[in-house]
């Protein structure tokens, strides 16, 4: 039993199960994976989404920390050829080596975390559809307002909801909306991978001490220029911060800024 944010409850306690096939057939047909994907689940839960993977990709690689339901889904998906169980924290496990994609109806307690390791690892998915609450989804997406979690997953994924759950589609069912989020690697990023570490770094900085007075990384008159020779508008007091002026001045600290 893994502890997760100071709580040692199993993880499926805080699972909402999808099991309708019909269901989970409409979700898969929104997807690209196919027959010549390895596909990651977390969370297999009952394995209803695991049966219906199996059917739809080359390899499954499923994980399932409970050990009751991890006993139960041996017993149920035993002639599946092309599947790897494992009993194990996906927190603390690796991730695969080669290419893969994620497709997960993940315990809603732990969104943040999963998404951090799937993203900030070093062989992140190509792409991964995650069932969550709306509200993480929004925050992922940065809407209605960027936060530091979206500014630090723009440069190198794109995200979208693609489908919006009805709660009665769950077992229990869920206290708020549930959505599809789709969270794809870019082909080009905005910023090289070599460089997503200080980026981080300038990004959680300035979020935290702000662009300007004491423990800014930048001056008035750095910001002022580098947003003015980008031609992008200048920064208004208050006023809310967009990406494209972030990359600027994360581009801008590179060049001119202190070091951390």
């Amino acid at each position: 039993m893994s502890k997760y944010q100071g709580r040692s409850a199993p993880i499926s306690v805080s699972q909402n199960f999808l099991t309708s096939q019909k269901t989970i057939e409409r979700l898969l047909r929104l997807t690209d994976i196919g027959k010549n994907d390895t596909v990651l689940e977390i969370g297999a839960g009952k394995g209803h989404i695991t049966k219906a993977l199996l059917n739809k990709s080359g390899h499954v690689t499923a994980c399932e920390i409970d050990a009751k339901l991890f006993r139960m889904l041996k017993t149920k998906l035993a002639n599946g050829s092309n599947l790897s169980l494992h009993n194990v924290d996906f927190l603390e496990s690796a991730l695969p080596s080669s290419a893969y994609k994620v497709f997960s109806n993940i315990p809603f307690s732990i969104t943040t975390d999963i998404v951090r390791k799937l993203t900030q690892g070093s062989n992140p998915p190509q792409d991964a559809w995650l069932v969550m609450e709306k509200g993480a989804a929004k925050r992922f997406c940065g809407k209605p307002g960027d936060t530091l979690q979206s500014l630090l997953l723009k440069p190198f994924f794109d995200l979208s909801i693609v489908y919006h759950f009805r709660r009665e589609d769950f077992h229990p069912m869920p206290r708020t909306d549930v959505v599809l989020l789709r969270i794809s690697q870019r082909a080009h990023p905005d910023i090289p991978h070599i460089e997503q570490k200080s980026y981080h770094r300038f990004i959680t900085h300035s979020l935290r001490f702000g662009l300007s007075g004491k423990g800014a990384l930048l001056t008035r008159q750095q910001i002022r220029t580098a947003l003015s020779r980008a031609k992008l508008n200048p920064i208004q007091q208050g006023g809310e911060i967009l990406y494209i002026q972030w990359l600027c001045l994360f581009r801008c600290w590179q060049k001119h800024g202190q070091m951390l």
